[in-house]
């Protein structure tokens, strides 16, 4: 007791001045909350966005015979009671091998890409490949690419090839939103999502963004993006048709169609690339 510490008053005076019983200058806590602590964080650590009467709930089902009040009182000394901000989790991906396909629209790759006009305007690119023959099916140019305009330019390559089994991708947010993780079980495609920070997973795309990089992107300074479109379009019909790659035994992917007997509505190439020619009024 302060009082007795500072005036060196005996236990029984000091007492007696504030009314309380000797008990209280002996008495020692025997109550350990070590147990319903390493429930809650446990519980929140896996459930950040559970309220108190949900925890309390999981905590009760779990076994746990203590009462609402100690509960309650723990948690806020964790100071759980205070909104946290929560983070969206991904949840667990597998390791997404690179396997050799033996048909076309058997596995599709897709990716961004980013970049700058002269002005300083920032614009992407949606890329689509497929890994069978490495054919480039589409480079979609704008400023904004939202999931919307990826389901979009997915479904006009379908109405001219097919739709693919699988469509391999990384953990961007267009591609793990609702829309179009939706839109892809309704055309049961499956999604491959590679390991976030392993883009080695997605490997034969990342190769070819690395080419329409150095052909394209860093090889130009442009003004506009009708500008980009065109030389875009010109080079996905050069690396459609006439370059030859060596995982395809120095042929084209044109040429690889027609060796390997593909159906013809697989060897055109839909012009997905829209060039819009400058206004001159």
């Amino acid at each position: 007791m302060e009082i007795k510490k500072t005036h060196h008053y005996s236990v029984n005076r000091a007492c007696k001045l504030i009314g309380a019983p000797r008990s209280v200058c002996y008495y020692q806590s025997v109550r350990n909350d070590v147990p319903v602590v390493d429930a809650l964080q446990t519980h929140i650590a896996k459930h950040p966005t559970h309220g108190f009467p949900k925890t309390f709930a999981y905590i009760r089902r779990a076994g746990n015979a203590w009462n609402h009040k100690r509960v309650h009182r723990v948690y806020k000394d964790l100071r759980l009671n205070i909104r946290r901000k929560g983070k969206r989790r991904l949840p667990a991906r597998v390791k997404q091998p690179i396997e050799q396909q033996i048909t076309f629209n058997q596995c599709w790759s897709i990716d961004f890409m980013q970049d700058s006009l002269f002005t300083g305007r920032k614009f992407r690119t949606f890329n689509v490949l497929d890994d069978f023959n490495r054919e480039a099916l589409a480079i979609e140019v704008d400023t904004s690419l939202p999931s919307s305009r990826v389901i979009r330019t997915l479904e006009q390559i379908i109405s001219e090839r097919g739709k693919p089994k699988e469509i391999r991708m990384d953990n961007g947010p267009e591609f793990i939103s609702k829309e179009f993780e939706l839109w892809c079980q309704e055309n049961q495609i499956k999604l491959r999502y590679i390991q976030p920070g392993r883009p080695m997973q997605n490997g034969l795309i990342e190769r070819f963004n690395g080419t329409y990089r150095k052909d394209i992107l860093d090889a130009y300074l442009f003004d506009e993006l009708w500008q980009v479109r065109e030389l875009t379009d010109e080079f996905r019909q050069e690396y459609n048709n006439e370059r030859p790659h060596e995982s395809l035994n120095d042929l084209t992917p044109r040429e690889w169609l027609l060796k390997c007997g593909q159906p013809s509505h697989a060897q055109a190439t839909p012009a997905l690339t829209t060039v819009q020619q400058p206004n001159n009024k």
